[in-house]
């Protein structure tokens, strides 16, 4: 009698163990899926804020430290460094213009506790004038982040923005 309580306890508490797993393992999963919602969200609403020209909230986005290099024609024509020279750059580049309008595309990340890696895809409007002449400029663009975790929440702290093609049209009235 004495060893079928002990096996029951052994079997019990086998069950507790593997119980236990299956709740860390759920809790670790359900974090990973709410980290890459997260990080869905941000690269979402730095588009968002680009194409309502809010620079100084764009810019929020970054660590304070943050790199942003961009690539033209396999070329980098554009390496920045900190907050300051992110909202200096873009609300430079962006003024250009009197619409921007950005559709996001696929998205994938890759989390590690607070640091996580990942690639979007992006189609990014852009109207302005040229020579007198109303024009839009549509670039097919990607971006390779780096992003952390800090008091909660997802920045990026490297990004390289590629522009891997461009189409130019005259906009008729």
């Amino acid at each position: 009698m004495k060893k079928l309580i002990i096996l029951s306890l052994l079997i019990a508490f086998s069950f507790s163990i593997e119980a236990q797993k299956q709740k860390k393992m759920e809790s670790n999963t359900l974090q990973t899926l709410q980290d890459k919602l997260a990080l869905k969200e941000l690269v979402d609403v730095f588009s968002i804020l680009a194409d309502q020209k809010e620079i100084e909230k764009q810019t929020m986005l970054f660590t304070e430290d943050a790199t942003v290099e961009t690539l033209f024609n396999g070329q980098i024509i554009s390496s920045l460094h900190g907050r300051k020279q992110l909202g200096e750059a873009f609300g430079g580049f962006l003024n250009q213009f009197e619409t921007v309008y950005h559709i996001n595309g696929q998205q994938t990340v890759t989390v590690n506790g607070n640091k996580a890696s990942g690639i979007s895809y992006c189609l990014v409007t852009l109207i302005g004038s040229e020579n007198g002449k109303k024009v839009k400029t549509t670039n097919g663009v990607y971006y390779n982040d780096e992003y952390l975790k800090q008091n909660g929440k997802w920045l990026i702290a490297n990004r390289k923005s590629t522009f891997a093609w461009q189409d130019k049209q005259e906009v008729r009235p």
